[in-house]
């Protein structure tokens, strides 16, 4: 029985380790932090193995798993460990745009408070509904809109949504 359910878990974490690191990333802005945050996601996600049946409730419950750790660890004041310095992320020749676009994704979404930076990657990078995020983070879907619109008006009056603004308006004009 409990080997069954060991070879069901790394089943499930090889297939979807990389997806939970970037997510992670996208919340928590990359480096240790992200990797911390997968890594307790997963003990989580075992220890709870048996109670979870399908392979599709996994993930909903890695993902809810990884969002609620987010927010719960950024309401302590001291973070334990702080890496010393940060390692650039190193690009395969020919994907400079993808890894550049990832990185600057990462940083605009880290000029968030973390509720809203988890709406906005459940929302736009998982294409969860607003019911399915308000479950996820334990909100009502009023709330899960109020953030995002916040966090959206946000970025937009920080000037970082002028060029994804501007990209969108000019091809709704081409059609």
């Amino acid at each position: 029985m409990r080997n069954e359910r060991d070879e069901a878990f790394t089943a499930f974490m090889d297939a979807r380790y990389p997806s939970l690191l970037r997510t992670a990333r996208l919340l928590a802005g990359g480096g240790p932090r992200a990797e911390d945050l997968v890594q307790e996601t997963l003990m989580r996600t075992y220890r709870a193995w048996h109670r979870i049946g399908r392979l599709e409730a996994a993930e909903a419950y890695a993902r809810t798993t990884m969002v609620r750790l987010l927010v719960k660890d950024r309401r302590r004041r001291w973070h334990s460990e702080v890496p010393a310095e940060q390692l650039p992320e190193v690009a395969l020749p020919g994907h400079e745009d993808q890894t550049a676009t990832g990185v600057a994704v990462r940083n605009v979404l880290q000029t968030l408070p973390p509720a809203q930076r988890a709406v906005l990657v459940l929302r736009y990078y998982h294409q969860l509904s607003e019911g399915e995020i308000a479950d996820a983070l334990g909100c009502s879907p009023g709330t899960v809109k109020s953030r995002a619109a916040r966090a959206l008006a946000a970025l937009r009056n920080g000037g970082l949504l002028t060029t994804v603004s501007y990209d969108l308006d000019r091809s709704v004009d081409r059609d």
